[in-house]
């Protein structure tokens, strides 16, 4: 790590926190609503947690991950294939959102316009909805798509955390660099929370810490 500002604004999850997020990711997770029109999202009811990145980043390896389920959410070698925005009930305590895969070249121009239609009117518009976890893969450079839905964030007021995944593709000193990329990067959104999580479907890496923050959501949104 370099002497620059650290890319991390607050302490790691001490041991109550990570032991918060496995009991919270030990309960059922269920899917339970798909939504391909903004008429037919669910009644907001408790508090939502949204997946966004870029076609093929590994958002539903990262879901079934983390809810310990190998089909949770399916894992597709066509990349684009989530269309909808697709939500899970953990525990009945926090709601999940999967949602679509942005920048796939192939995808139709249709389903490429819904970040800028369906997609940003749900993000502005939900009440109930915490944060948007947005998944970037630490292997290869961040995209023009990226930076977009995070403009896109920024005009919606929505805040965002930025997750690395496949983190197990890098060696400890490229994926420090890439952290301190990711910092930079958060710190010039004004919707980025600035703590940068690391993770790895494959290994668990930061899969426990990623659960504890999403367990600290849940908890602040009962108080």
């Amino acid at each position: 790590m370099t002497a620059e500002a650290p890319a991390f604004a607050d302490a790691a999850p001490d041991e109550a926190a990570l032991e918060a997020g496995r009991l919270l990711f030990a309960g059922d997770c269920t899917f339970f609503f798909g939504a391909q029109q903004l008429a037919q999202l669910p009644p907001p009811a408790g508090p939502e947690i949204a997946f966004a990145g870029r076609s093929n980043v590994g958002k539903s390896s990262l879901l079934n991950a983390l809810t310990g389920r190998k089909a949770l959410a399916r894992v597709s070698q066509e990349p684009g294939r989530t269309r909808q925005l697709n939500f899970f009930n953990l525990a009945d305590r926090l709601t999940l959102v999967d949602m679509p895969g942005y920048g796939y070249a192939r995808a139709s121009k249709d389903i490429k316009a819904d970040w800028q239609g369906m997609m940003f009117d749900y993000l502005r518009g939900r009440p109930t909805l915490r944060r948007v976890m947005l998944l970037l893969d630490a292997r290869i450079e961040v995209k023009q798509a990226d930076h977009d839905v995070m403009a896109l964030l920024d005009r919606a007021a929505v805040t965002f955390q930025i997750v690395l995944t496949k983190t197990d593709g890098l060696k400890p000193a490229a994926l420090a660099r890439k952290i301190q990329e990711a910092g930079r990067l958060a710190r010039s959104h004004a919707a980025a929370y600035p703590r940068i999580l690391s993770t790895s479907s494959e290994t668990g890496e930061g899969i426990a810490a990623l659960r504890a923050d999403l367990a600290t959501l849940a908890e602040a949104a009962r108080t």
